[in-house]
């Protein structure tokens, strides 16, 4: 079997291709445009039965070439940084809603038998203090990368109703773990506190996120690869909530930092609340468990950053550097962010 990754070199994208390898008689094509969040060394070690290509989504002839004779296709390739986002929302139009018609139209005239989009649980918007988003809660995306995300969702899911495209949707709570670009939360805070550098915090850190080991998200999509229903929209969570100040101290008392380091600063605009997905679907039609613990999963993925400083000393470079600088302050030099 034959299975195309696009992003593969991200985060959720490179940990999916090591699962994928471990499945007998799956052969893997990586495809990733290398932008910023794209690490090559992050496919190190995968193996022969990966091969990589060097392809951006929005390339018709490019994904017309890589999709000719696949049997299947794992859509990850987006841009995802909420606050990259709202400071221009042109990216991610361009990657996340057109890049996605460029490969479903390349999917469907090479007659792929099964496409997944990976979506996002920021598609439903901001949750209240209780209940749980199910996958027939309204969309209401509130960031330009979330309202990017529920029309490339749409745009999927109509594929399938007009052309019989066999596309199913997997919508997944907040990811962590290994070979996560030091933008999101939990990388960020971690290297902060491993250099004792401050750590900004949104609002009074008291909103909340539905955490997942990206392991057990890749299984799910395993799982979805195999045994999911065309058409059909899952949620993938492992109901592991948890404040964002929650998580900051987590990490503070795994690395031995003082709770000095946090500075809070201005709420981002259209933050959400609360995102809890249902996943209970899920669970019933493919037979999936999560296994990691969030505890767990969290004093694992701070090891592995402090166990692999050559790969995070790598990305504090060129344009991540500026990004962070722009927004938190210098790296290296502690003060105020």
């Amino acid at each position: 079997m034959r299975v195309v990754v696009t992003g593969a070199c991200g985060f959720i994208g490179s940990n999916l291709v090591r699962k994928l390898v471990e499945i007998a008689g799956i052969d893997v094509v990586a495809v990733d445009a290398l932008t910023y969040a794209g690490n090559l060394r992050n496919l190190d070690g995968v193996g022969p039965r990966v091969r990589f290509v060097r392809g951006d989504v929005r390339d018709r002839e490019a994904m017309t070439s890589v999709l000719a004779d696949a049997d299947a296709v794992l859509h990850l390739a987006a841009e995802s940084h909420v606050d990259r986002s709202i400071a221009d929302a042109r990216p991610f139009v361009e990657t996340n809603v057109l890049g996605t018609a460029v490969l479903l139209d390349a999917a469907r005239e090479a007659g792929v038998r099964r496409v997944v989009l990976i979506s996002t649980d920021e598609v439903y918007g901001s949750l209240g203090a209780n209940g749980l988003f199910t996958e027939h809660s309204p969309l209401a995306p509130s960031s330009p990368y979330a309202a990017s995300k529920a029309a490339s969702d749409l745009l999927a899911l109509a594929y399938h109703r007009t052309y019989g495209l066999p596309v199913i949707v997997t919508r997944c709570s907040n990811n962590f773990g290994p070979y996560q670009f030091p933008e999101k939360l939990i990388p960020l805070v971690t290297l902060r506190a491993i250099r004792r550098e401050p750590i900004p915090l949104y609002g009074n850190g008291l909103n909340v996120r539905d955490w997942i080991h990206v392991e057990d998200h890749c299984r799910a999509l395993i799982r979805v690869l195999e045994a999911g229903e065309p058409g059909a929209v899952y949620n993938i969570s492992a109901h592991e909530e948890r404040t964002n100040l929650q998580v900051v101290q987590a990490i503070l008392a795994l690395v031995g930092a003082p709770s000095t380091l946090v500075r809070f600063v201005s709420d981002r605009p259209g933050h959400d609340f609360r995102y809890a997905l249902d996943s209970r679907k899920l669970r019933r039609e493919v037979g999936w468990q999560p296994v990691w613990t969030f505890d767990e999963g969290l004093a694992a993925t701070v090891r592995w950053y402090q166990e692999n400083e050559a790969w995070w000393q790598s990305v504090l470079t060129g344009d991540y550097r500026q990004y962070v600088e722009r927004q938190y302050g210098a790296l290296g030099q502690g003060g105020q962010p």
